[in-house]
């Protein structure tokens, strides 16, 4: 039985606002938090909370300590537990994994099989490119980094490969990727 929040009847997009029947963390009781599909997407267990306007849909679920607020989204098959933050505009989706005491914020996409965990590297430059978009960079468990930006994600030598097939040797917007290309093989 869940004794630490409930599902108001304030709905967005077919999430439910939540509100804690009970205090715990910095929470207080009555508190209004996020948005969820279920209680599937939020631990009973734990001090984990989805604060404001943050969403968790599908079958993602935040548990432990962890917090989602802002406008962040966590969706898909997706996991933030431990003391990991995701905030801003950032979105978790996927089979990512968001953990420990990983932060993931501002306009940050983590998809597919990534995992940031505990003190891990994660790069995130923008805005960059044509489309002033942010450029994130970040362990992957099947390709080892992934750089994602717009509807792209892939490899190091995937995303140089659509660099030099849309932009122009010489030209402002190759030279900002290939900048932010050599700035990633820097983090460790």
């Amino acid at each position: 039985m869940n004794t630490k929040y409930e599902l108001t009847a304030e709905t967005r997009d077919g999430l439910f606002r939540v509100r804690a029947k009970v205090a715990f963390g910095t929470i207080a009781a009555g508190e209004l938090g996020g948005f969820i599909a279920t209680e599937h997407n939020l631990s009973v267990s734990g001090d984990a909370w989805v604060f404001g306007d943050a969403s968790v849909s599908g079958d993602a679920q935040v548990s432990g300590d962890a917090q989602v607020f802002g406008d962040a989204r966590v969706c898909g098959h997706a996991r933030v537990s431990g003391d990991a933050r995701v905030s801003g505009d950032a979105s978790v989706s996927g089979n990512a994994w968001v953990s420990g005491d990983a932060q993931v914020f501002g306009d940050a996409r983590v998809s597919g099989n990534a995992w940031v965990f505990g003190d891990a590297s994660f790069l995130l430059i923008g805005p960059i490119g044509s489309r002033r978009a942010s450029l994130s960079i970040y362990v992957d468990t099947k390709i080892k980094v992934r750089y994602t930006t717009g509807c792209f994600s892939g490899s190091r030598a995937e995303i140089l490969a659509a660099v030099k097939k849309t932009h122009k040797a010489g030209t402002l917007y190759r030279k900002q990727y290939e900048a932010a290309l050599v700035m990633a093989k820097l983090v460790k």
